[in-house]
């Protein structure tokens, strides 16, 4: 039986001398002390990142390359993948290195010392997606059967009604106007009139803000 070993990868450089390997997560528990509890509530909010850290050498032909590679992984921030028997058990589909350091001893040419730290980088979720009834067909309204149009039309007939009692409005402007140029006052003649188009547009307005208010509601 072979006793080698898979090499860590990350991205498009093999780790062959790597030295340790650490892994750590934070389970993203916050600590809450209750009155008459011995202990803290332990609510979890979210696992944090799994974070990696690697020590190791360089050596040999390739060592230039290698550290270059590295160098380049951490100035870009860019993800990468990564594999290593430490992580074998873990979902870990990408990492970002997050710092590195590099040594290279006087007497010891072609031969550098690393230190990388890895996190994970996740995707994000998936955008979330509009739903009918913002999102109550869930909760059985959805098959209402409620013709959504319908609010449309109520719009245009309280625009319709709006309109028509602005010109009623436009016309004892200007029958007020002729009134005072003959010198005659026709105030008391108009008076009945103008109480019943304010009325009038009084319950225009409010059937138009109605209909706005439905129309809001069933369009989320």
């Amino acid at each position: 039986m072979s006793d080698e070993r898979p090499v860590p990868l990350l991205g498009e450089v093999s780790l062959e001398l790597v030295q340790s390997i650490e892994h750590s997560v934070n389970a993203g528990f916050a600590s809450t002390v209750i009155g008459g509890l011995d202990g803290e509530l332990q609510q979890r909010l979210a696992r944090r990142s799994h974070r990696i850290a690697i020590s190791g050498l360089l050596i040999g032909e390739d060592w230039a390359e290698a550290l270059d590679k590295l160098q380049q992984a951490a100035a870009s921030g860019e993800e990468q993948t990564f594999a290593a028997d430490i992580t074998s058990a873990l979902d870990l589909q990408q990492v970002v290195v997050t710092s590195f350091h590099a040594t290279e001893a006087a007497g010891r040419p072609e031969r550098v010392s690393y230190r990388i730290e890895l996190a994970e980088s996740p995707p994000l979720p998936p955008p979330a997606q509009l739903e009918g009834f913002g999102g109550l067909d869930d909760f059985g309204l959805g098959d209402l059967g409620f013709d959504t149009d319908i609010l449309g039309d109520l719009m245009d007939m309280a625009g319709d009604i709006a309109g028509a009692i602005d010109g009623a409005l436009d016309i004892l402007d200007a029958l007020g106007a002729l009134a005072n140029l003959d010198g005659l006052s026709m105030g008391d003649v108009l008076s009945p009139l103008e109480a019943k188009v304010g009325e009038a547009s009084g319950l225009g307005e409010s059937f138009a803000s109605a209909a706005g208010d439905l129309s809001r509601l069933f369009s989320g």
